[in-house]
């Protein structure tokens, strides 16, 4: 079928949802909801069997879905409506949650159904970004492919929404107002968890800290201590430890209050307000663990993004790990594997392409650990999406292993950078020279089954993340006992002998840097612009020209009957 998909933002769901339907053989465009008049024009272009709105915000124009099957993917159960339903889900505590694929009507989220999924909640309170990014987002998935499947059966009626059905359990729930997201520290740790986790991603938990107003993100429960509720006690890492009522949490991020300010580091973002702090164990973005001969360094950095001082720590962390006696190195990503380098803490840095370079300069040092690494095998666990510098620093392992609903995006383009990250090296060691251009120039992404077909990575696993570590790390301490072991291990050193001698690691990186110093302080092809949209979230004013082109011309070759385009 040709299928519209619209959406706010080519998010991880939608991407997702465009990498299910075009491998299912369907023509899919993307278009992005910046208008009523973009919505009606980009149906009228492609003329759609059947739109679905993945993630969308906005309301579908009456002009759309009365004249084309539109199905809004909503993350409520059955009955749910609001545009606020995962906040609130986290909020009251839901023991039971679900996502419902409906038809767009004139009433909001009150259309016939034509799906359900429901799934159970974390007995903790959940950051909204991993419940939306994780079982949200399979079961949204689940259903884009259900509908499209009913789609194409003349037969199928979709069922009324009817509050009597006992499959009906969802409410209409206001939007969630600023006050909703306010907290008090003097209320217990549960609840600060709960209301913040609410708010995570966006708009954060409104508070007073170091007597600033602030949104608060990424919090962790921390150790019962006695103290003042609302003053930090410690720091550590960028994160800062505050009293709450009856004991404390770590605050991994937060934003002032005030114009212009972007989300950062807790520490960094009081500065000298904190400096007196002192230095406390019980947090760690980075941990190393060992067993039957594999070691694990373990990194869980917010959002994926990775800051000089985190690049940093990450590659010493790595250095300690190359250098014990085990014969396995697993590096393990967090809830996002990697984004690359910290575009935040560049903006609002004084001298913001200085901090870019220090920043690139910071990371190259992680992929070279990974590359380098002679003594062990290395595996690298890709449990979350990754994008640009991030899917290039899982590429120096021997073994790179996905998770099955893992979305990369091998390149730099939209963001106005040539790359580094050795990806000249390693990328096209994998892929080949041409699929590697491809991937970069193309600026699109791709599934773990495409990955794993391409060589980017050499297997794929399933499970929900915590199963998808298991079974990678039942794999490491295989290879681990691998009879044939030391002929692999002698392998990976002859190849990069032979490599080295070819060309350096160095010639690689200095190359690559020649060209990022000129992205970076020459600013040749947007780089600052584009990092001020993104950190910002200035709303896009039309569909980014890489999505409007792939729409293009996959139209074209469908009119030429050539089909579905696929990658």
């Amino acid at each position: 079928m040709r299928i519209l998909l619209l959406c706010s933002a080519f998010n991880g769901l939608t991407q997702r949802a465009w990498l299910e339907l075009r491998r299912a053989g369907h023509d899919v465009s993307v278009e992005l909801a910046v208008s009523e008049q973009a919505m009606v024009e980009a149906a009228e272009l492609h003329k759609p069997d059947l739109v679905i709105c993945p993630f969308l915000k906005e309301r579908v124009p009456e002009r759309l879905w009365q004249g084309h099957r539109t199905v809004i993917i909503h993350p409520g159960p059955p009955g749910d409506r609001g545009p606020s339903s995962l906040d609130w889900a986290i909020v009251d505590g839901e023991p039971e949650w679900g996502v419902t694929a409906l038809q767009a009507v004139e009433e909001m989220d009150a259309g016939p159904i034509w799906g359900y999924r429901t799934f159970l909640m974390p007995s903790e309170a959940p950051r909204k970004s991993a419940l939306y990014n994780g079982p949200v987002a399979d079961a949204a998935v689940e259903l884009v492919a259900e509908v499209a499947e009913k789609a194409a059966d003349p037969q199928f009626v979709p069922a009324p929404l009817d509050y009597r059905s006992p499959e009906v359990r969802g409410r209409l729930r206001r939007a969630m107002r600023h006050a909703d997201r306010e907290f008090s520290w003097e209320e217990s740790t549960e609840e600060v968890l709960r209301r913040v986790r609410a708010a995570d991603g966006s708009p954060g938990g409104r508070v007073r800290l170091c007597d600033l107003p602030v949104r608060v993100f990424d919090v962790y429960r921390g150790p019962e201590l006695a103290g003042v509720p609302g003053e930090v006690a410690a720091r550590r890492e960028g994160a800062v430890l505050v009293h709450t009522g009856d004991g404390s949490v770590w605050v991994g991020h937060l934003r002032l209050e005030r114009e212009g300010a972007v989300k950062l580091p807790a520490a960094m973002a009081l500065g000298d307000l904190v400096s007196g702090a002192p230095e406390r164990s019980g947090y760690s973005e980075i941990t190393y663990d060992r067993s039957d001969g594999v070691g694990v360094v373990s990194f869980d950095f917010y959002n994926g993004a990775m800051s000089t001082d985190q690049c940093r720590r990450l590659a010493a962390a790595l250095r300690y790990a190359v250098a014990q006696d085990t014969r396995v190195l697993v590096v393990r990503g967090g809830e996002v594997f990697s984004n690359g380098i910290h575009l935040n803490v560049i903006e609002a840095a004084r001298h913001p392409e200085l901090e870019a370079w220090l920043n690139i300069n910071a990371i190259n040092g992680v992929c070279r650990e990974i590359v380098a690494c002679s003594n062990q095998l290395v595996v690298t666990s890709i449990g979350g999406n990754a994008g640009a510098g991030g899917v290039m620093l899982g590429l120096g392992a021997d073994r790179v292993v996905v998770r099955d609903s893992v979305v990369l995006n091998p390149h730099y383009r939209t963001m106005g950078l040539f790359g580094s990250e050795l990806w000249t090296y390693t990328l096209p060691r994998r892929v080949g020279a041409e699929v590697a251009r491809r991937l970069t120039q193309e600026a699109l992404p791709i599934g773990a089954a495409e990955a794993v077909e391409l060589g980017l990575a050499d297997r794929a696993l399933g499970g929900a993340r915590l199963e998808f570590e298991r079974r990678v790390l039942e794999y490491a301490e295989r290879l681990a006992a691998d009879p044939g072991y030391d002929r692999l291990l002698a392998g990976r050193r002859q190849a990069r002998e032979v490599d080295e001698r070819r060309k350096p690691l160095d010639a690689f990186r200095a190359e690559e840097l020649a060209e990022m110093s000129r992205d970076m302080f020459e600013d040749r092809h947007g780089f600052r612009e584009a990092r001020r949209l993104f950190v910002h979230k200035v709303k896009a004013q039309a569909t980014p020209a890489h999505l409007a082109g792939h729409r293009e011309l996959s139209g074209a070759s469908s009119a030429a009957g050539a089909g579905a385009s696929h990658m």
